[in-house]
């Protein structure tokens, strides 16, 4: 246990005291964020707009430009899903509800989001040249699957849970590779708290569809 607390402090002892400050916060938010969205609480937005701005800019420093800009996406799409969750209570359409991924539009568009990210995102690695390890081509795969799961969020899809899952696991030995232990901790976190929300939005779900 001494050598793992040890394997994480060790990492932060050349970085500025507030890129770990930052770092810090963003983890909290992030993970208050997972909370409030399990919950269908709209602050999962307003949390995750502060959190995702600020790992825009802890990961340009570190170079993980496909992250980077997948943290940027969310959080123009923070802003877009805060506007569609908002719409019933301005009165401005009937309450978004829980729903399966289950047409042929919602399909394409979530596999279009993937496949165009991962093109995106080796082109600037490819501009950057920063094709240095691993950890980059993951990075590159575990990008397209979050832009996916942050559009089937906002329009309220179980299945965006699923796709959270499998790239947060993905995420927690890149992001102990690449020197970011307090991440890989969120990402860890994130794993299960999403588990809880899969679990939590399913049941949901079918309770929606008995009083239908």
């Amino acid at each position: 246990m001494t050598q793992i607390i040890d394997f994480f402090i060790s990492q932060y002892q050349s970085y500025p005291n507030y890129l770990i400050a930052f770092e810090i916060i963003a983890v909290i938010l992030g993970i208050a964020s997972v909370l409030f969205a399990k919950q269908e609480n709209i602050w999962v937005y307003p949390t995750g707009i502060i959190s995702t701005a600020l790992y825009v800019y802890i990961l340009w420093k570190f170079s993980l430009y496909g992250d980077m800009l997948v943290n940027a996406y969310y959080t123009l799409m923070s802003i877009y899903g805060w506007y569609i969750w908002s719409k019933p209570k301005l009165g401005h359409q009937p309450e978004l509800k829980i729903t399966r991924l289950d047409s042929i539009k919602d399909w394409s568009i979530t596999i279009g989001l993937f496949l165009l990210t991962i093109g995106i995102v080796t082109l600037i690695y490819t501009h950057y040249d920063a094709f240095q390890s691993w950890a980059n081509y993951v990075d590159l795969v575990v990008t397209g699957i979050f832009f996916s799961a942050m559009w089937l969020m906002a329009r309220k899809k179980i299945e965006n849970w699923i796709l959270w899952i499998v790239g947060d696991i993905i995420s927690i030995p890149m992001y102990c590779y690449k020197g970011l232990g307090f991440t890989a901790f969120q990402y860890a976190v994130f794993t299960v708290l999403a588990i809880m929300a899969y679990v939590e939005w399913r049941k949901r779900m079918n309770e929606n569809t008995r009083l239908e």
